[in-house]
């Protein structure tokens, strides 16, 4: 079948094989044009199959030789429909890990289910014995906890309105959007999707476990953005989640001996997630022009080359006066700040085209499923149905 990209709202439904293959060699072969990096032998990733986690899980495996252990919720291709984008790219990756010499297994599930922690440490326990590094790289909307209640997250304010400029990505219209605040309940049910909670629980299982080495180095990702976009982030529910990761990592820490925990506060980057939150594409898109004119931009694999190469296996690991990793340090610069604050100001649906980078934005949103990839050919016939290796159907 010829497959094209199918947009609703700010997901794609279509998924293609061939560019999703493609993505993933690039950033293979970016990774692999790189010194190497002397870091962990047995990673698990936690939601590994896109963005930061897909990335860590291909710097892991190709700029430290590390063996992978990948977890996702992904779906393959079923009477004539595509698979997800995740599924293709787990499935590019492990081939190439395979060719490689190197070792990739992945468990397709919900990694908040006790049975995938179960599953989990039962190929650790078979396949290594133990495990020295957990990436948690999990972005879900919504969390069954393991007494079977359903926790859904919102993306709100806390406190009051908060009105700003947003950007309808489509029409490529700037407009005025006011954002809500959350109750009570759907921030606490957003930090228990979004906080640490499962994160301590993967932690803990592995350790009741013993598949934990002796030395282990943990890492969850977060974001906290300029001041523009604090009352919808950094100050907003998904804010009030982060805060709880950012205290988990402490707790962990404290918990587990042999455990070392970290956040590392990454770059706004196109994601399935960034794209649901009002106020952020259209910063998004002004910050991807400034950074790109200045030569400072980076995508997920150069973010994640950069976490495992500079950052997180350093001897002592660079951290800020709160113990946080910071690979947002080139984002947060002042004169990026400034920049993107004053094109902020002035930013109409007449300017926009000149002073956003809207393209850009666009470009990345359909490489995420495999679309605008340079070197695959649109036009050609593919078949739909891609195994994952170390997955039966």
């Amino acid at each position: 079948m010829i497959v094209e990209p199918k947009v609703r709202g700010f997901i794609c439904t279509t998924a293609h094989p061939a560019g999703c293959r493609e993505n993933v060699r690039q950033q293979i072969a970016y990774v692999k044009s790189q010194p190497g990096t002397q870091g962990p032998s047995r990673v698990l990733v936690l939601g590994s199959s896109t963005g930061y986690g897909l990335s860590s899980r291909i710097a892991a495996a190709f700029g430290c030789g590390a063996a992978t252990l990948g977890v996702m919720y992904e779906k393959p291709s079923v009477k004539n429909r595509t698979a997800s984008a995740g599924w293709y790219n787990t499935a590019a990756f492990e081939q190439f890990a395979q060719e490689a010499g190197l070792y990739a297994k992945t468990i397709n599930g919900d990694a908040f289910s006790r049975e995938i922690k179960e599953q989990v440490i039962e190929t650790i326990r078979r396949d290594w014995g133990t495990v020295d590094c957990v990436i948690y790289s999990l972005a879900a909307p919504r969390r069954t906890a393991p007494d079977g209640v359903t926790y859904n997250s919102v993306l709100k304010t806390t406190g009051s309105d908060y009105t700003n400029k947003t950007i309808d990505l489509k029409t490529r219209t700037v407009f005025q959007v006011t954002i809500g605040p959350a109750t009570q309940q759907e921030i606490d049910d957003t930090v228990r999707v979004m906080g640490g909670e499962d994160w301590m629980d993967w932690m803990k299982a592995l350790s009741d476990a013993g598949v934990l080495a002796q030395k282990v180095i943990t890492c969850a990702y977060s974001y906290l953005g300029p001041q523009l976009t604090h009352p919808v982030y950094l100050n907003g529910s998904i804010g009030m989640a982060k805060r709880h990761l950012h205290r988990t990592a402490q707790e962990i820490t404290q918990a587990f001996p042999q455990v070392s925990a970290y956040i590392s506060v990454n770059k706004a980057l196109v994601t399935q997630s960034s794209a649901a939150i009002p106020i952020v594409p259209l910063y998004i898109s002004i910050l991807y022009r400034v950074m790109k004119e200045k030569n400072l931009h980076e995508g997920c694999i150069q973010q994640m080359y950069r976490l495992f190469h500079d950052r997180l296996f350093a001897e002592p690991v660079p951290v800020d006066g709160e113990g946080r990793i910071r690979l947002d340090d080139w984002e947060m610069r002042e004169d990026v700040q400034v920049e993107v604050a004053g094109i902020w100001e002035t930013i109409s649906t007449q300017t926009v085209q000149d002073a956003a980078d809207i393209d850009g934005y666009w470009e990345d949103f359909y490489q995420m499923f495999g679309f605008s990839v340079p070197g695959v050919d649109y036009s050609a016939q593919v078949d739909p149905v891609v195994p994952v290796p170390s997955i039966e159907e």
